[in-house]
């Protein structure tokens, strides 16, 4: 019998989640505040729409409850999910605070329920054959890297919504750039020290948190880096990109999303021939990361079928929360200016 999802948050996202359910499910119910916009995607998939969590969870009997509310009320809405009996497949972040992701962990354990991350850049073709070099041990010890996230988001982006509230968006690192985060995470370890600058140039009086920073990392395993980002890249996304420099080879993976394979030269190595990726997420007037959600479904359902089969769990998900939160914890704000 096909598995039973609903989805919470109606907002852009809830689109592509539908999309790839109804591919390998049925969606049974959608929730969000503004009931119009749950009925609007409820009628696509002959859903029942709510505007209560609470309702649909006690009214409706799903296996998997996809969350796609805003970033500050991932954990809330998680956990209740989780303590009505659902898994839970969570949109990134994870949370915007250790201790929330902590509880939403404490949730799934105590009901014995699988509670899973969305964490699509891992799917990326360079991405991928990056990761079986390291699998492989070719590039040996990783002595240092480079991180750079150059995007553009427009002050349109932040208008009369969630995004840009320290609430219930976070920070640049949580909403742009937690994917960035998490291959660092998953090439590189945990992070010792972290040391930065930020500020706000292009936005100010419009979020209440950074539009660009950097910092200096310095990893568990002895690596070092600089990470660097920004949303005010002039009219479009300009770059995302990780290059790591070990002791038999150098390696970029970059693009505008982490979507090529720019500069290959490791010892005893050819470069690899990478299936075609998929097109980024197009939101209208801007763009996001590329589009894998087909893998994380077709992912989460061996996970849920297969208990051998790995999938990224939320144990793993918090390490991105704890990297931006150590980052953030040190990265004091500078003078802003504005530019508008």
């Amino acid at each position: 019998m096909p598995y039973r999802f609903a989805i919470i948050g109606c907002g852009q996202i809830a689109q592509r989640h539908a999309a790839e359910i109804a591919a390998v499910g049925t969606l049974v119910a959608v929730c969000d505040v503004i009931i119009e916009r749950a009925s609007v995607l409820a009628a696509k998939y002959d859903a029942i729409a709510y505007s209560s969590i609470d309702q649909l969870l006690k009214e409706t009997d799903v296996d998997i409850v996809c969350v796609c509310t805003p970033n500050g009320l991932h954990a809330a809405h998680s956990i209740s999910a989780l303590n009505a009996g659902s898994h839970v497949l969570c949109e990134k972040p994870m949370a915007i605070a250790v201790a929330d992701g902590k509880n939403m962990i404490d949730a799934a354990t105590k009901n014995n329920r699988k509670l899973y991350v969305v964490k699509q850049n891992r799917f990326n073709p360079p991405v991928a054959a990056v990761r079986k070099l390291f699998e492989e041990g070719k590039l040996g010890r990783i002595h240092s890297f480079q991180l750079n996230c150059f995007w553009n988001r427009p002050p349109a982006y932040y208008n009369n919504n969630w995004r840009g509230t320290a609430n219930l968006d976070g920070g640049t690192l949580y909403t742009q750039f937690s994917h960035f985060i998490d291959l660092l995470y998953w090439f590189m370890g945990d992070v010792a020290e972290a040391h930065g600058v930020r500020s706000n140039v292009l936005h100010k009086n419009i979020i209440e948190f950074e539009d660009n920073g950097s910092a200096i990392l310095q990893m568990a395993s002895g690596a070092s880096g600089i990470v660097q980002y920004s949303i005010n890249s002039y009219g479009r996304n300009m770059e995302g990109s990780l290059t790591l420099f070990g002791e038999k080879g150098t390696v970029k993976i970059g693009g505008q999303y982490l979507n090529q394979l720019e500069y290959f030269n490791v010892k005893d190595a050819q470069l690899p021939t990478l299936i075609p990726g998929n097109s980024s997420n197009n939101y209208s007037h801007y763009e996001g990361s590329m589009s894998n959600h087909r893998r994380v479904y077709e992912e989460l359902i061996k996970a849920l079928s297969q208990p051998m089969h790995e999938m990224v769990e939320a144990t793993e998900a918090l390490k991105t929360i704890e990297i931006v939160e150590k980052i953030y914890a040190n990265s004091p704000m500078t003078g802003t200016q504005n530019n508008l």
